[in-house]
């Protein structure tokens, strides 16, 4: 007898339908076998689904049973077939009724005993059985908030098997998860708060102007300057996800199954890799890619510490989705686009030692090793980062008064003003902050005064400033103008713009 069960799998972020069909035949050796490109997770999924079969309570057939995933030319991968599969196998022996199959997918993890288990990618699936106009989806437990996130289809979290089965042969009926009208705000917990840091206020600046305008930053400076503690408190004063971003993140984490306890994402990322890491970590890939630690951080921070000390290799690839806001990963089986929409924050040491220009300690490095630790940073890569702050030592008596700094709530008000400005310009484009925006948007929605005209013209012709240069820093003067509520750019906003450009050296 032959039975059909809808489930579903991931390519990249996206959702794809799988057909699980089961035939359970009256002749032959009593064998389980798959077939239709299963991985080993797959494969194994016999041994689980005939004890979970089993434990439940139910008569394993004691006949031939054939498993096609289909279409079968769609590599398949995880545990997240065993559901469908133990239902088929009771639906093709008659223990479940087939017509209660019908446009509802199943998707979920066996235990030995029955018990239905998280698995990863269950926001992408929802979504393609949303947009199949499948009319109910069944997930287990754990993943039940994530699935939720998708309007327009009926979710059923599971248990275990047992009650699935009498669920669908309408003897107890499971109760469908009803998304709360209200849901309370999460509260944002941040490890460092910009009242917590002393001086460095100009760093604090040009963070604001980043996190206002969306635009990667370059902090270099001495050991000790407070680098990593201004990094690691930027977050706390960028605006809060929207309900869209939320479910773009959440989509991300759910497919790389990183959602944990925490099955929805509230709070910015904020990945923070090793220098250590290798080119496929940073940017993502795999034999079945998966996304790196530059998708990981979409709509959030990418903190790159010791920024000299990445291979070079591994930086160069950060080269278009810097500039793009997607990265794409070709293979064999065929290419993949994660998006990539992330805030770098980079810092590094002027130097091996890092006591170059220091004004109390010596730098101990030959000149020809500082300047070998300096072309460890491409021009490309700098010129993709619209802000470059040095970050001296802090002085004495900032360190040692008990002078409050402004709190990254205060900060974070004036952020959010700024980002309103930019969401009423861009109402009409897909664009979302200043630093998101071309050459065309550049010239359609930034209104230069005829000082601030004049003194790029001269800052051209001074400096050298090749095209990128140009409208980043007319990107940048609209993120100032922004932060002052001002529709156009004055010289004193172009100005500032320009002590943030990398510098020769």
């Amino acid at each position: 007898m032959l039975a059909k069960v809808l489930s579903g799998t991931t390519i990249g972020l996206d959702g794809v339908p799988i057909e699980v069909e089961v035939d359970v035949s009256s002749r032959g050796l009593p064998t389980l076998t798959i077939v239709g490109l299963p991985d080993k997770a797959v494969d194994e999924a016999k041994e689980r689904v005939k004890a979970a079969i089993v434990n439940t309570s139910f008569e394993m057939p004691d006949s031939r049973i054939t498993v096609n995933l289909a279409p079968a030319d769609i590599p398949k991968e995880g545990s997240a077939f065993d559901l469908p599969i133990a239902i088929g196998i009771l639906a093709a022996s008659g223990m479940i009724e087939q017509q209660s199959l019908y446009k509802r997918v199943f998707i979920g993890e066996l235990s030995l005993e029955g018990l239905v288990r998280r698995v990863p990618g269950v926001i992408s699936i929802a979504l393609m059985a949303k947009e199949k106009k499948y009319t109910e989806i069944f997930v287990p437990l754990e993943n039940v908030e994530e699935a939720v996130l998708i309007g327009g289809v009926q979710i059923y979290p599971v248990q275990n098997l047992g009650e699935l089965v009498l669920h669908l042969n309408g003897e107890k009926m499971l109760s469908r998860y009803k998304k709360k009208i209200k849901e309370e705000d999460v509260e944002e917990v941040f490890e460092f708060d910009f009242a917590d840091i002393k001086g460095q206020e100009q760093a604090k600046r040009a963070l604001e102007i980043a996190a206002a305008g969306g635009h990667n930053i370059h902090l270099k400076g001495v050991p000790g300057a407070g680098k990593t503690m201004l990094s690691r408190a930027f977050p706390s004063i960028l605006p809060s996800m929207t309900s869209d971003e939320v479910l773009e993140v959440t989509k991300i984490y759910s497919t790389a199954g990183l959602t944990g306890v925490t099955t929805r994402i509230h709070q910015r990322p904020f990945r923070s890799p090793h220098h250590t890491t290798s080119r496929m970590g940073l940017v993502g890939g795999g034999t079945h890619p998966r996304p790196g630690e530059i998708s990981l951080a979409h709509r959030g921070v990418l903190f790159l510490d010791e920024f000299a000390e990445f291979p070079r290799s591994t930086l160069e690839a950060l080269r278009q989705p810097l500039e793009d806001g997607t990265v794409t990963i070709s293979r064999v089986a065929g290419s993949l686009t994660f998006p990539a929409r992330f805030l770098l924050v980079a810092a590094s040491n002027p130097c091996p030692c890092g006591y170059l220009g220091h004004p109390k300690k010596q730098c101990r490095c030959m000149p020809g090793n500082i300047l070998k630790y300096k072309k460890r940073l491409s021009g490309p890569i700098l010129d993709r980062i619209d802000l470059h702050v040095d970050v001296p030592p802090v002085e004495e008596e900032k360190l040692i008064q008990d002078i409050g700094s402004e709190s990254s709530i205060t900060v974070k008000n004036r952020v959010i003003a700024a980002r309103q400005f930019q969401t009423k310009r861009f109402a009409k484009s897909s664009i979302k902050t200043n630093a998101e925006m071309k050459t065309n948007a550049i010239k359609q929605y930034c209104n230069l005064e005829d000082e601030a005209t004049q003194l790029l013209k001269t800052a051209i012709t001074r400096l050298s400033l090749s095209a990128r240069s140009y409208f980043k820093i007319i990107k940048i003067a609209q993120t100032i103008a922004d932060l002052e509520h001002r529709q156009s750019i004055n010289a004193g906003y172009v100005a500032e713009a320009l002590q943030y450009r990398a510098k020769e050296e």
